[in-house]
């Protein structure tokens, strides 16, 4: 049994491709299944680098959340829209792009709010960073969450008022 194991190496011609902008790297890296491409952790975006298709590179802030399924293996990335999209990785146990990841996520959130909706569960108000570092304001809740009913906007306009002012910013 080898004592070091070799992790994939994102391939120096996608690392150039990804042109990043000034102070922004390549923390992580994982191929996906069939050769399908990489998931690339920098400091300001989750990339997804299909072999065949577009580049898309989304800020940290889009990202709600992520869940990894040792099964298959599989990472679900959850976007603050509602919608989930699932990549099948070629690693079995990729940890360091997995931790990677969720330290991303976690540093764009600068504070979140439950607001208790009666009839729809949980909204989450949160409080994030962009990638130029500047705070602005996220509702994610579920698709049941009826915004044209006027009680729950109220409810969700005077949480997003709290986070907004606890945070020293205009409502």
């Amino acid at each position: 049994m080898p004592l070091f194991t070799r992790r994939p190496s994102l391939p120096d011609s996608l690392r150039r491709g990804l042109d990043l902008p000034a102070g922004d790297k390549v923390l992580s890296a994982t191929r996906l299944a069939d050769d399908q491409g990489w998931l690339v952790a920098t400091r300001l975006a989750l990339h997804i680098l299909p072999l065949a298709g577009e580049h898309e590179a989304h800020p940290w802030s889009d990202v709600d959340r992520g869940s990894f399924d040792p099964e298959t293996p599989a990472i679900t990335v959850h976007w603050v829209t509602g919608h989930a999209q699932e990549f099948p990785l070629a690693e079995q146990r990729p940890a360091r792009f997995t931790q990677t990841f969720r330290e991303r996520v976690q540093s764009s959130v600068v504070h979140v709010q439950n607001v208790q909706i009666p009839g729809a569960g949980t909204v989450r108000i949160a409080l994030r960073r962009d990638p130029a570092g500047a705070l602005l304001t996220q509702v994610i809740g579920s698709p049941q969450v009826d915004l044209a009913d006027p009680g729950v906007a109220a409810l969700i306009d005077s949480a997003e008022r709290e986070v907004r002012s606890a945070a020293g910013l205009r409502a």
